[in-house]
């Protein structure tokens, strides 16, 4: 099996297992039906053969219920990640994103966590709901050049979250869901299992995705 490693972008879903815990499921409250043309998926993690992957696989997820959709790694120069941005820098990226039609950025990271009882209390802050998606990246954006420094985290919280970019909607957030993973081991699976995860929570709340509807005789 692979190691965790680095690998800073991961869910374990283990049925029937306390293993994983969904600690946050937000919808933002003025959002009914929310839909999307282009997506760019971003998934910040310090290993790029994660992010390579993770992107490529949710990306294939959205084509496949036919969403255009591309990876960040396609879209972000290999400069741009290197090193730290400005706010204005990344303003000039959305700036380009929206000229490009893309409508949504669905922002995945991971960060380990010691003391989950914390942890939690921080996702009761409701400022983190008013931030758009440039705060959000830029006071994570260490997260592609530095290192992390605590790979024995028994625990890992991930999260993942959708913002709108579409004009006069001031990329406001639409959704954010997180996780916390015990001793995650295989990457591959994990990220399989994350991805299931995030397609199903999007179409329960009737984001981008619809689940598809039941024949009103069989059930099915």
């Amino acid at each position: 099996m692979k190691k965790l490693g680095l690998f800073t972008l991961v869910v374990l879903l283990m049925l029937g297992c306390s293993s994983a815990e969904l600690v946050e499921n937000w919808k933002n409250p003025d959002i009914v039906i929310f839909n999307a043309n282009k997506v760019l998926i971003v998934g910040m993690t310090y290993n790029k053969d994660a992010r390579m992957e993770y992107e490529t696989k949710l990306r294939d997820q959205f084509e496949a219920r036919n969403v255009e959709a591309m990876r960040s790694i396609d879209v972000f120069d290999v400069d741009f990640t290197s090193s730290e941005r400005s706010e204005q820098e990344l303003s000039d990226v959305e700036q380009q994103l929206l000229d490009k039609d893309f409508d949504a950025i669905l922002f995945s990271k991971v960060i380990g966590v010691e003391n989950v009882e914390k942890n939690r209390r921080l996702l009761n802050n409701l400022d983190r709901y008013n931030r758009g998606f440039d705060e959000d990246y830029l006071s994570s954006q260490r997260i592609y050049y530095e290192p992390d420094e605590h790979e024995t985290f028994a625990v890992y919280h991930a999260e993942t979250s959708l913002y709108c970019i579409c004009p006069g909607k001031e990329r406001e957030l639409i959704w954010r869901g997180s996780i916390d993973i015990l001793d995650p081991v295989d990457i591959e699976d994990v990220i399989d299992d994350y991805i299931k995860l995030v397609i199903t929570a999007m179409e329960d709340q009737d984001l981008i995705f619809r689940k598809e509807d039941k024949n009103e005789i069989t059930g099915l």
